[in-house]
């Protein structure tokens, strides 16, 4: 039997790699005799590059600046084996939450996407022509100020300043226009499944800033300076780009990238794309994806919902590994999925399940190897 194993990464306990790795382990354990494919998935946030270096590209590193300053060596991939010479970035690692230590008002304030821009510019150098950036994980609110300055070759600023701060209009509208004649023949794809605007109760600042560090002072900050960088963007354009969806993904990375010409794509269906998922699928004989909690949200668009909705359209049978899962079992069958089995259910506590969550989770794919008929 031909066994494909898709998940997405499992909060911050597994990378969707060590995840198909894990899935892996347990049903060879069960069934040896059994072809098993990995093919890690992601939505465009931390992980995107590795799940992609699995199956496409060659990884570059390029040192960049990080989002308080201090120089992180960031990687992303370059595929030039087709007519297009594409380059696949990912937004956390120049400015991931990661990186900023323990987040605070201070870090949510000056925590910066310049380092995006840098490896933007890299690709650019590297001869691509089709820059794909995958948002999500992102320690900054800037809407993408650090990395428009970078790419219009702005000095650098001093560790831990943010590089938009003292900027005036004149400054930011200079910034706009140049970043956008830099990438006027390149094709810029957004990859995010974020659909949030930019500003508001439903905006960059408001929802994701708490879990940047920020206090309800410090959004408000955010929201007034992303307001005003959606204005100079609107006067550069000619336009307005704050309510276009996922314009507030990655602190508003998503506005600063549509701005200069990018459109959005599914952050999953890239990847699904670019390792010809689809294939995959109706080559295999059972599927399983999976994810750190399976919940409404996981069927709004996730990669587990994405990967279902290609095993069904195949007929091929979908199971779902979790950290937890809490949709009953008429939900997962409306969304083709056979059946779910989650590690906190085997686990003797919710961090036992975070600290082992590798063996946990091929010890809890054995008997679903082994019970498969």
């Amino acid at each position: 039997m031909r066994v494909l194993v898709a998940p997405d990464s499992f909060g911050d306990t597994l990378t969707a790699v060590q995840a198909a790795d894990a899935v892996a382990r347990g049903w060879l354990r069960a069934r040896p005799g059994d072809e098993v494919v990995c093919a890690p998935q992601s939505d465009g946030g931390p992980g995107f590059v590795d799940v992609l270096a699995t199956r496409t590209g060659r990884v570059v590193v390029t040192t960049v600046r990080g989002p308080l300053g201090s120089p992180v060596d960031a990687r992303w991939l370059l595929d030039d084996s087709g007519p297009t010479s594409t380059a696949y970035v990912e937004c956390a690692q120049a400015c991931g939450l990661h990186l900023v230590g323990t987040p605070t008002p201070h870090t949510a304030i000056t925590a910066s996407t310049w380092g995006v821009g840098e490896l933007v510019a890299a690709a650019l150098a590297a001869g691509a022509r089709r820059v794909v950036v995958g948002l999500g994980g992102s320690s900054s609110t800037d809407g993408g100020a650090g990395m428009v300055a970078a790419l219009a070759g702005h000095p650098a600023p001093a560790a831990d300043e943010d590089p938009a701060g003292a900027a005036d209009d004149a400054d930011r509208e200079r910034w706009i226009a140049l970043a956008r004649d830099m990438l006027a023949d390149v094709e810029v794809v957004v990859a995010s499944d974020v659909e949030s605007p930019l500003l508001g109760p439903a905006g960059a600042a408001a929802v994701f800033g708490p879990q940047k560090g920020a206090d309800p002072a410090t959004v408000t900050t955010l929201e007034d300076r992303l307001r005003d960088w959606d204005d100079a963007l609107a006067r550069a354009t000619g336009r307005s780009w704050g309510d276009e969806p996922g314009a507030g993904a990655a602190g508003g990375l998503g506005v600063g990238l549509l701005a200069l010409g990018g459109r959005r794509v599914s952050g999953a269906q890239v990847v699904a794309d670019a390792i010809g998922l689809d294939g995959l699928v109706s080559r295999a004989d059972v599927v399983v994806t999976g994810e750190g909690r399976v919940d409404a949200q996981t069927l709004a668009g996730k990669v587990v919902a994405a990967v279902a909705r290609l095993a069904v359209r195949h007929s091929v049978p979908v199971a779902v590994v979790a950290g937890q899962v809490q949709l009953d079992a008429d939900a997962l069958a409306a969304a083709g999925i056979v059946g779910a089995r989650a590690i906190v259910d085997v686990a003797d506590s919710v961090q036992h399940a975070m600290d082992q969550a590798g063996p946990l989770l091929s010890d809890l794919v054995e008997p679903m190897a082994r019970d498969w008929s």
